[in-house]
């Protein structure tokens, strides 16, 4: 793992603690991103605000999710060790540092390949092992399925359905649903082959989902 300073462990060991006055209490979700070092994933315009708990852009036109957004949905997919979880938007390759924390077997998909190859860089520095896919999230990659949990890191009115059967039975699908400006929290758990029971849990705001793989002239 890459060396850190004293004051960023420091400053990330406050954002843990304010997490928990939120109301994060899974003990595992909060010890794994006591260890993620979130600077790292940050443009350098933003770093000595990197542990707030605040989203803040990134290249590409997207953003890194608040740190209260990430425990969130970590904490909705509600997985383990050796847990295998699809991750639709890689973006800056920060929520997939967490799982992988946690000891899951990640497999990512991110659109901009500007994205998709600095994450890589990122995470590898990191030593964290997790299989990265330039794609359309839209697809996933029904071939290392079926999945424990798939996450969805951008908001989309209405779930793919190619995704939802990418899950297996007892599986979970958590993804901000709804438009551009308001979108809810909503976890998918497949009960049986066409039995999905669905579920709101709060209020967020996410960069909109979008198909195809983009290409340099993308401003999305």
């Amino acid at each position: 793992m890459i060396e850190e300073s004293f004051e960023a462990k420091g400053k990330r060991k406050r954002l843990i603690e304010e997490l928990r006055g939120k109301g994060i209490n899974d003990e595992v979700v909060l010890k794994a991103m006591g260890q993620v070092p979130r600077h790292l994933f940050m443009d350098d315009a933003f770093l000595r605000h990197a542990y707030q708990d605040k989203a803040f852009p990134i290249s590409a036109g997207q953003t890194i999710s608040q740190p209260y957004t990430v425990a969130v949905q970590t904490m909705l997919l509600n997985v383990g060790k050796r847990d295998k979880v699809l991750e639709i938007g890689t973006g800056s390759g920060y929520q997939a540092a967490i799982l992988a924390e946690m000891g899951v077997k990640v497999y990512t998909i991110e659109r901009q390949r500007e994205l998709y190859r600095k994450a890589q860089v990122m995470l590898n520095s990191l030593g964290y092992r997790i299989h990265f896919f330039l794609g359309d999230g839209y697809e996933g990659q029904p071939q290392y399925g079926p999945y424990d949990a798939i996450i969805i890191t951008a908001a989309t009115a209405e779930v793919p359905d190619k995704l939802l059967r990418q899950l297996r039975v007892g599986g979970r699908l958590v993804v901000p649903r709804g438009d551009r400006d308001s979108q809810v929290m909503t976890l998918y758990l497949r009960r049986a082959e066409e039995d999905w029971e669905i579920t709101p849990h709060g209020h967020f705001v996410f960069v909109p989902m979008l198909k195809g793989i983009a290409n340099g002239n993308d401003r999305d």
